[in-house]
């Protein structure tokens, strides 16, 4: 066999583990970065938090016991601020109002918009939400049942689902009964009796076995003196198919009623609610933190961060005085090796907070007409044209733009909102699909309710104004906002 020696150049990518920790920030939401803080707060004693009530003597001494600059490293967020100016003699490259060297260092006391004491007493305070269950299970304690009829009542509580709704057969829930109290002789009637008992529980409406029946018991505890009142009822009773159908003609024939009569007890059963136990629960005490906050002041749009977003951190100058350079003892290493974890996790922090910052100013840049006017005036912008404007790879911009919001005095967005493909107009220009949705919310909401706009003549409004839109096109983004088709949207008002 002959041995030959072959050479062979080439190259490949290696990513560091410093790389990848700050790929992985970068990633996470503001909640799954809050936990991921934690964890690097409980694993490594390298890393504290700079709490704010700390004495000026202490941050004294920690400055003396540790000189060397790369081993200061705070997460202060408090001046990481672009202002951006929307006079229009104002050039694209507008300035940069703190410098970025500025932006996570610095001891400021007074950075700090929240008193950790009174942040614990506000969770303290907190309590879990009530379920529908709960209320109505308290309802009963406070009713005179029996131990057969109260059996019967928690079993029918059982059987609601979200809504209120009764789910099972009432035999279904006889027989259950009869299992908890075997030596009873339930019957069906008394099941029944307890079902119209209940239904007269907060909220009105809640057991009932179908819609009609929910609607019944809203308009049956209404005062008797409620206008038209009976008519209402009428309608619900003996004609719930015509007005589902939305048949106007049907329901003044059959109802006998007029049509200043039929509107007005429409008007009412739209008052009322099919869903009694829909909003029961639903409140609760999870919030979305953003993690950027628009506002104006003085005719520049400013750009933060939300400094109460993360903890604020820094290296343990304390324990960081203690390694020794020298020294190879097991203890010295391992406060050697989490001083570089540590110094790494603060980079990496740095760094993602420093491309937030620049996506979202490079954002708040592109769609400064969209907070001034609203969605109608949101433009085109794909990740492509910002990331060749901050200098990143488009797949870092998905990154950051995921699962981070922005606050902004038209409510709170996810980054990726302000993201959309376009279409073009007669004009030769182009307009994004979040405005043109938002022009067909508002055509929708000024139609004739008697005769709603078709996807077609939707179509039509908009090829007035310049907008080339197809009626697939209208359909699709009508269907994407929920907006029901026209011949569903008919009223009978």
């Amino acid at each position: 066999m002959k041995i030959s020696l072959n050479i062979q150049m080439g190259q490949h990518l290696t990513m560091t583990p410093q790389l990848q920790q700050a790929i992985r920030l970068l990633q996470l939401s503001t909640l799954e970065l809050q936990q991921e803080i934690q964890n690097a707060l409980d694993s490594n004693p390298l890393l504290e938090v700079n709490e704010e009530h700390e004495t000026r003597s202490q941050e004294s001494e920690t400055s003396k016991q540790e000189e060397s600059p790369q081993d200061d490293y705070e997460t202060e967020l408090s001046n990481s601020t672009i202002e951006i100016n929307t006079n229009q003699e104002i050039p694209d490259q507008l300035p940069v109002d703190t410098a970025w060297d500025d932006i996570f260092t610095g001891n400021s006391a007074n950075s700090s918009m929240s008193n950790d004491e009174e942040e614990e007493g506000f969770e303290s305070r907190s309590t879990v939400a009530e379920t529908l269950y709960d209320q109505l299970l308290w309802q009963v304690n406070l009713t005179h049942f029996s131990l057969t009829d109260r059996t019967i009542a928690v079993c029918l509580i059982d059987a609601l689902d979200e809504n209120g709704y009764v789910t099972v057969e009432l035999e279904d829930i006889q027989e259950a009964a009869q299992n908890i109290l075997p030596n009873e002789d339930i019957e069906l009637d008394e099941v029944v009796a307890v079902l119209h008992r209940v239904q007269q529980f907060e909220p009105a409406g809640v057991a009932a076995r179908n819609l009609q029946e929910c609607l019944s018991i809203q308009l049956k505890q209404l005062p008797e003196d409620t206008e038209f009142r009976a008519e209402a009822l009428t309608i619900i009773q003996e004609h719930i198919d015509l007005l589902a159908a939305q048949d106007q003609a049907g329901l003044l024939k059959h109802a006998k009623l007029s049509e200043y009569q039929l509107r007005s007890a429409m008007l009412l059963i739209q008052s009322l609610n099919p869903h009694p136990g829909g909003k029961i629960g639903s409140d609760d005490n999870n919030y979305t933190v953003p993690d950027v906050i628009v506002s104006k002041h003085k005719n520049r749009w400013r750009v933060e961060l939300n400094p109460d977003s993360t903890p604020k951190l820094r290296i343990n100058n304390q324990y960081a005085s203690l390694i020794r350079r020298a020294d190879s003892s097991s203890d010295n290493t391992y406060l050697k090796n989490n001083l570089q974890e540590a110094r790494w996790f603060l980079k990496s922090l740095q760094s993602r907070h420093e491309t937030l910052l620049k996506v979202a100013t490079c954002i708040v840049e592109h769609q400064r007409d969209f907070l001034e006017q609203g969605a109608e005036a949101m433009k085109a912008l794909v990740l492509r044209s910002v990331a060749d404007e901050v200098g990143l790879h488009e797949s870092t911009v998905s990154r950051v733009t995921s699962q981070k919001y922005m606050l902004t005095p038209r409510g709170l967005f996810e980054l990726k909102y302000f993201f959309s493909s376009h279409v073009g107009t007669n004009s030769g220009g182009e307009c994004s699909s979040t405005a043109i949705r938002a022009m067909i919310k508002k055509l929708v909401s000024q139609e004739n309710p008697r005769k709603p706009l078709s996807d077609n003549k939707i179509a039509d409004l908009l090829q007035e104004q310049g907008i080339e839109v197809a009626r697939r096109t209208i359909a699709k983004y009508r269907e994407s906002l929920n907006i029901a088709s026209s011949s569903d949207r008919k009223r009978l008002l």
